[in-house]
């Protein structure tokens, strides 16, 4: 019994990631729709979209329309065979979106793992607790997975590599096959086989051959990112409708400007890569970066510096921040456009998407090589520190990641809010997910007004997304792509607004993606809190006949519209429900 409990305190690590898993899952499963879910680009977009496709049953339907901007194609929303669409086609949204999260967990730490083999490494408590860190980002939540899966796609290729021709190289050419699975193509999918083709090429020169294997593997997965987000394809290569994506327009920066903007994304991230390197991450990389090459130059290996992996991690990290500078000079976009022209818009700097990854592998080389270190010591007390410093780096890591992070901390966000309602007896201010969508509260009010899912709609000073959630059409809604006809007649509804607030009409004219009925006073109304305040404007500015001729019969506002009759606008009813923060006045068109 001894020697059984011994041998599970070695592996405390695993028992560590093993507890915080069951912990975080019991945690989300007991608060439920109570838990604070990172609402920008999350709760207003992607979980919308599922739950809309949920209400449909259009998840694998074909020349559908999904009900919001008045009708978009099934084809421009995520496709059926990604894993995280795969959750939300058996569980409930909430159900589903807990599970990813815990699922992006675990293929972080086991896609970690395998390549740490797979390059013949010691897999110990510094490999677990870095992949486990790795597994725990706090990334952009719908493409949280495909972020976690980047080291097993390395995986694979390098299996490939080895193998050459063998049979036992087709399970790897299957996986292979699969991986857009667990990956996206316009985010990861298209980088990935650049990357791939300029690893067939060092290879090459190096190896004086040409890797089949590599060739027929940038072939497979070609075809597998071709076949299984075939939607994507189809939308991309065959349509010939003018998009949004033709009329965006990306700041331009000047060279000084771009070279700010590149250091700071690679001192502190970005919102949807947010990995709370800058914290801890970074400063143990700048230490070990100039103590290591300090060493090659002392020893006079020059040779050391540039055959380095830990200095190849570092200059891949530059190059990832300075192609997203790069992104904000206009002629290097036009020229991209120029050059392939179904990629006008395409934002070429997500190579910063693959610089977590590099940052937590740097972090795992500096603890593995402190380990090896303390292997063939000669010191006691420097094989202790090394010992202990390989593994408490890591751990300080996680904490760091799971307090620091500022986007997409639901975790977080969840224990506080959580603790804050125990301790207090109140809630605090932002919007939990029940709250945000309020399901019961729109049930009353759909069964009071009849409400038909051919009842066109928009919301006024909160997200459509609520009312997408809800199972109510509307013509407002937020998308990335949709076609610039929808967008210029949408235009014609809130131009009003528009010539009033010189910002907002910059922000619509120049992005469009939000398609919302915006304020002509303030900067916005649209806030997932229930303390609804700083509104000073209670007028709406809309065209009403563009808005009748895109079909809209009600508008639900968190706003008490003080110009309705000019507006002709009816109050048909004003809703309040104790299980939600919302006062919802809904008006009809008439």
């Amino acid at each position: 019994m001894k020697d059984f409990a011994g041998k599970i305190l070695s592996r405390w690590y695993i028992l560590l990631i093993t507890l915080f898993i069951m912990a975080v899952f019991t945690m989300y499963m007991v608060v439920g729709e109570n838990s604070y879910i990172a609402i920008p680009d999350n709760l207003d977009l992607f979980m919308a979209q599922y739950k809309m496709m949920q209400n449909t049953d259009t998840f694998f339907a074909r020349d559908a329309l999904v009900p919001f901007l008045h009708g978009i194609s099934r084809d421009n929303l995520p496709g059926e065979f990604y894993l995280y669409s795969v959750l939300f086609e058996i569980f409930p949204a909430y159900t589903a979106y807990i599970l990813g999260y815990i699922l992006k967990v675990v293929i972080g730490l086991v896609s970690c793992i395998l390549l740490a083999k797979d390059f013949g490494l010691k897999c110990d408590a510094p490999a677990y607790i870095c992949g486990f860190a790795y597994g725990i980002l706090n990334l952009f939540p719908a493409f949280g997975i495909p972020f976690a899966s980047i080291p097993l796609v390395i995986y694979l290729l390098r299996r490939i590599y080895k193998e050459g021709l063998s049979v036992k190289a087709i399970k790897y050419y299957v996986l292979l096959f699969l991986y857009p699975v667990v990956s996206y193509f316009s985010y990861f999918g298209m980088f990935i086989l650049g990357y791939l083709v300029l690893a067939i090429i060092w290879r090459w020169i190096a190896d004086k051959k040409l890797s089949i294997p590599l060739c027929i593997g940038l072939v497979v997965l070609s075809a597998g990112f071709a076949i299984l987000e075939y939607r994507l394809f189809g939308t991309m290569l065959f349509s010939d409708e003018v998009t949004i994506r033709s009329s965006m327009k990306d700041a331009s920066m000047t060279l000084p400007q771009i070279l700010g903007e590149s250091f700071d994304v690679w001192k502190n991230g970005m919102m949807h890569a947010d990995d709370a390197h800058s914290y801890f991450v970074l400063p143990i990389c700048i230490i070990y970066f100039v103590f290591l090459n300090v060493r090659y130059i002392r020893e006079k290996n020059v040779r050391g510096i540039f055959s380095d992996v830990y200095n190849l991690f570092a200059a891949l990290l530059v190059f990832n921040s300075a192609v997203y500078g790069a992104y904000y000079s206009e002629a290097m976009r036009n020229l991209v456009a120029t050059l392939v022209p179904p990629l006008t818009g395409w934002q070429f700097n997500r190579t910063i998407f693959f610089s977590p990854f590099l940052w937590y592998a740097s972090l795992f080389i500096i603890c593995y090589r402190m380990a090896k270190a303390a292997g063939v010591s000669s010191s006691d007390v420097y094989k202790k520190a090394l010992s202990f410093g390989s593994a408490i780096i890591p751990v300080i890591a996680v904490f760091v990641i799971l307090i620091g992070s500022k986007h997409y901390n639901d975790l977080y966000d969840t224990a506080y809010g959580t603790a804050y309602r125990i301790k207090t007896g109140h809630e605090v201010d932002r919007l939990s997910y029940g709250e945000f969508y309020s399901e019961e509260l729109f049930d009353i009010i759909k069964s009071d007004i009849n409400y038909s899912e051919n009842d066109w709609s928009a919301a006024y000073g909160m997200h459509p997304a609520v009312l997408e959630y809800n199972g109510i059409s509307t013509i407002d809604g937020y998308l990335g792509f949709y076609t610039q006809e929808y967008k210029d007649a949408f235009r014609k509804v809130i131009e009003p607004a528009l010539s009033r607030k010189e910002n907002t009409r910059i922000y619509f004219d120049e992005w469009g993606a939000r398609c919302y009925l915006y304020s002509g006073t303030d900067d916005s109304i649209v806030m997932a809190t229930r303390s609804y305040t700083g509104v000073t404007d209670n007028d709406i500015y809309i065209d009403s006949d563009a808005l009748k001729e895109l079909g809209c019969r009600y508008i639900f506002s968190r706003i008490d519209i003080s110009n309705a009759k000019e507006k002709e606008l009816t109050l048909k009813g004003t809703y309040s429900d104790e299980s939600s923060p919302y006062v919802i006045y809904v008006y009809e068109v008439y």
